[in-house]
């Protein structure tokens, strides 16, 4: 017998509650924490002045100036986590990332020749779009037999990996390149941009709305990917449209990889370890996975910048550093439960 709706909604809408709350935290969170701190007494006021369009106060306005970096970082850590999920429902593999395509390594390449080239803010951001599509674009041609004919079996998501892991590769050799001829003044904007850094990065609508369009189609798509994931071999006899849903997570995936990149530059391990640790914390159905990953990865990434900007204050560090540092013992902890 299956299990009542009623409690699977409510356990469901508890989840979403908590992680939500845990989300409007980190971002109040973020904004009390700097090298001036404001306290907790005067969080209320501080919101009552940005709610009446004026910021007064010291406060208000320390809340102000961090706002648009940790909204910044919430939208770029929620895409992240979302492609992440996406990524290993397409290829069946919970360990997979949102870079193992390449698409990140096509938006390095991109944004560092707009770079070396002495380009304007806005052509490096262009430049960074271009060269994901570009790749994604590239990827889409050489494995569309795999995405057409809706296989499901480890063959096809092998050749998919195996061709993006081979772009990944060539990207990251004109990187390579890129930065040994670069010059002294370039190279350190280049390397940060690399890593990844929220430091000046501006608060857009446009990454709001890719989030949120993939969102919808997520958690459209949230039954059949539940479906492909328990039975992949007859998902087809079970009215599921395979090919035409791994062309959606292919595309949909990279649209929120390359507007990340776009937005933070290459943030490593957050579409890897939030999407796996929800699935430990949550389970397997993708109707509660897709929004607590957007949830926890746009909280995770937030305290990551965070702690980027505040622990050796004035002095900051590159998000991505910090994602990578607590990322890989992450990982590898997963690893080991998988495993076991």
């Amino acid at each position: 017998m299956h299990p009542p709706l009623r409690p699977l909604r409510q356990r469901a809408l508890l989840i979403i509650g908590i992680l939500l709350v845990c989300a409007v935290a980190s971002l109040l969170f973020s904004g009390m924490t700097g090298s001036i701190r404001v306290a907790l007494a005067d969080v209320p006021n501080a919101l009552r002045e940005l709610a009446g369009g004026r910021a007064e106060s010291l406060p208000a306005s320390l809340l102000e100036l961090r706002a648009g970096r940790a909204l910044t970082a919430f939208v770029t850590g929620g895409a992240l986590a979302l492609a992440g999920v996406m990524m290993q429902a397409l290829l069946r593999n919970p360990l997979a990332d949102p870079y193992v395509l390449g698409i990140s390594a096509g938006a390095s390449v991109g944004a560092l020749l707009a770079l070396l080239l002495m380009a304007t803010a806005a052509t490096v951001d262009a430049a960074a779009l271009a060269g994901a599509v570009a790749v994604s674009m590239l990827l889409y041609l050489l494995a569309r037999r795999d995405l057409r004919s809706g296989l499901a079996a480890e063959g096809g998501a092998s050749m998919l990996l195996l061709t993006g892991v081979i772009l990944s590769s060539l990207c990251m050799a004109l990187v390579t390149l890129m930065l040994s001829i670069a010059p002294e003044g370039r190279l350190r904007s280049m390397i940060f941009w690399m890593i990844g850094d929220l430091a000046g990065a501006p608060l857009r609508l446009t990454p709001w709305i890719v989030l949120a369009g993939s969102l919808v189609y997520a958690l459209r798509s949230a039954r059949a990917m539940n479906v492909v994931a328990l039975h992949a071999e007859a998902a087809s006899t079970l009215g599921i449209r395979v090919g035409a849903l791994r062309k959606g997570l292919f595309f949909v995936s990279g649209l929120l990889t390359a507007s990340a990149v776009t937005s933070a530059g290459s943030v490593g391990f957050v579409g890897l370890i939030i999407p796996h640790a929800c699935r430990f914390a949550f389970g397997p159905d993708h109707r509660v996975l897709v929004p607590a990953a957007v949830l926890a990865g746009g909280a995770f990434l937030v305290l990551c910048d965070t702690l980027a900007r505040t622990i050796i204050a004035p002095q900051q560090l590159p998000v991505g550093a910090i994602t990578a540092v607590i990322g890989a013992p992450v990982f590898l902890y997963q690893l080991h439960r998988l495993r076991r």
